[in-house]
């Protein structure tokens, strides 16, 4: 898909387009998905997940956000395939009980907001973290609702010309939770043995 365009600043964010691309992969959105959000922010996610799933609902509890998200999802109308509803609420409150997929963009309640996912069986749950310590206090989270899958730590650098040849910056590093709330779906082998959700054989 082509670049996205957004031309109004949230004065925060957005997610970088290389893990945005990380972020949809995870999350696998299909057109019949319904995706949730929670921090839309500039939109960058909102509007990616809009190109690839069929209903979403986006949650930003700050007002000049909410719009600033409002606005550079009409400068991207032409791509958008979904049905798109944002909401000018704070987490867990506005959020869908029909959700397949959700994000978290940020840390705010996300303890409640993964008791939601549970409750209501999301079977994609993602979560961005920038901070060493939240990020380590996600990751108990997400294993005391035995919903976690995995935990990825990367870092892109982005390259500028230094005396004729080439030296890198760096991004700041990000922490992405992976989880299902429907881990527990686990399918029998043909001998009759339970393969975890990660297909590993065996009972976990």
């Amino acid at each position: 898909m082509p670049p996205i365009a957004l031309p109004h600043d949230a004065k925060a964010g957005p997610t970088k387009s290389e893990v945005r691309a990380v972020v949809h992969s995870k999350l696998a959105l299909e057109d019949d998905d319904h995706f949730a959000e929670v921090g839309s922010c500039t939109g960058a996610i909102t509007i990616e997940a809009a190109q690839r799933a069929g209903r979403v609902t986006a949650l930003e509890r700050k007002p000049e956000r909410l719009e600033t998200t409002e606005k550079n999802l009409a400068a991207n109308a032409e791509s958008v395939q979904a049905d798109v509803e944002l909401r000018n609420e704070e987490a867990p409150e506005g959020l869908p009980d029909d959700a397949d997929a959700l994000f978290l963009g940020g840390s705010r309640n996300f303890e409640a907001v993964l008791d939601h996912a549970v409750e209501t069986e999301i079977d994609r749950i993602v979560m961005n973290v920038s901070r060493l310590e939240v990020a380590g206090k996600a990751t108990e989270a997400f294993r005391d609702r035995d919903i976690l899958a995995e935990v990825v730590q990367f870092q892109v650098s982005h390259g500028y010309e230094l005396a004729g040849a080439t030296s890198f910056n760096s991004d700041n590093p990000v922490y992405m939770l992976v989880g299902s709330a429907t881990l527990e779906s686990d399918d029998e082998d043909d001998d009759g043995k339970k393969i975890a959700a990660d297909g590993r054989g065996g009972s976990r």
